[in-house]
């Protein structure tokens, strides 16, 4: 069985930022939409988007990262794994259960110099919300402009 690979952008950026560029060009089966307006709003786009997928593994890019852990929070038993890219988790809009771990595998680069995202404040949510975490601090910003590229996303993007 293929998974099913998603790319959920920033809050101010879109599916022809950078990131989506990367991976429309690189991973063309990959889903990669534009999502706008409130919270609310893009999570229900996200639902319809991804509506009777299976098998996901989801790149989330900061706010993107916040929305792929609010989905997976709901959705977990239909994802392999989630990939955050200096997720907002520190945003009100981020409901966790502080009961509840996600076991999914998560991998979470992050660099120690963003200044949008603070980085050990995510890396105290992450350590709380998910149970099999593998966290990355980075010498990079908020956008990552020097990891991204050199991630080895076929292997990333891969389960097992």
């Amino acid at each position: 069985m293929e998974n099913t690979l998603v790319f959920i952008h920033g809050l101010e950026s879109s599916s022809q930022g950078i990131k989506g560029q990367f991976f429309s060009k690189n991973f063309p089966q990959m889903i990669v939409k534009n999502y706008k307006g409130k919270f609310a709003t893009r999570m229900r786009k996200l639902n319809r988007v991804l509506a009777g997928e299976t098998d996901l593994i989801i790149v989330g890019s900061s706010y993107g990262g916040l929305m792929a852990v609010a989905y997976a929070i709901e959705n977990e038993d239909r994802i392999k794994k989630l990939i955050l890219l200096a997720p907002a988790l520190t945003l009100p809009e981020f409901k966790s259960n502080p009961n509840e771990q996600l076991k999914i595998p998560v991998i979470i680069y992050h660099g120690i110099n963003d200044d949008v995202v603070n980085p050990e404040n995510v890396k105290n949510v992450a350590l709380k919300c998910f149970s099999n975490l593998e966290h990355h601090l980075v010498e990079d910003d908020h956008s990552l402009h020097k990891t991204f590229p050199i991630l080895d996303w076929k292997k990333l993007l891969v389960t097992g």
